[in-house]
């Protein structure tokens, strides 16, 4: 009993890692309205990432939650909302990190900025290092003689 207990879950963790991964089930595709329609909803998906995947957009994304989520932006233009109306209702539900491109804010000027500060860091370290290997004195004129 024991035995087969651990057989089946040696079998379940060697188990390919992507077939126990959640399939979106209803995998409908969007019907849309008008091409206006569609081309608004793939530039909103694009801009948007997937809450669960590891930096995908919505467009890209297949899990479960990115699939309701399309269709809750599919939705909320229905209803007649603006696309800064539909990222800040999702950001509200779900934080910036909703956003492929966060807003530039007090709270992602390190996010923004911080790459430039590093620059810039980098730079004054090597101008000191320069200058302090610099000589401060003139070197003496070379003394050699030709007899």
């Amino acid at each position: 009993m024991i035995r087969a207990l651990l057989l089946a879950i040696l079998i379940g963790l060697a188990w390919p890692p992507d077939a126990r991964a959640q399939v979106a089930a209803d995998a409908t595709p969007l019907h849309f309205e008008s091409a206006s329609e569609e081309r608004r909803f793939h530039r909103m998906v694009a801009e948007l990432r997937c809450v669960m995947c590891q930096n995908q957009s919505l467009a890209d994304s297949n899990a479960q939650i990115a699939h309701d989520l399309r269709r809750e932006v599919l939705e909320l233009m229905r209803q007649g909302m603006d696309d800064a109306a539909i990222k800040s209702h999702l950001v509200a539900r779900y934080g910036a990190f909703v956003l492929y491109r966060p807003q530039v804010g007090p709270a992602t000027w390190l996010l923004w900025f911080g790459p430039l500060l590093l620059l810039g860091a980098g730079g004054v370290v090597i101008w000191r290092v320069v200058a302090s290997r610099r000589p401060d004195r003139p070197l003496p004129p070379d003394d050699t003689e030709t007899w």
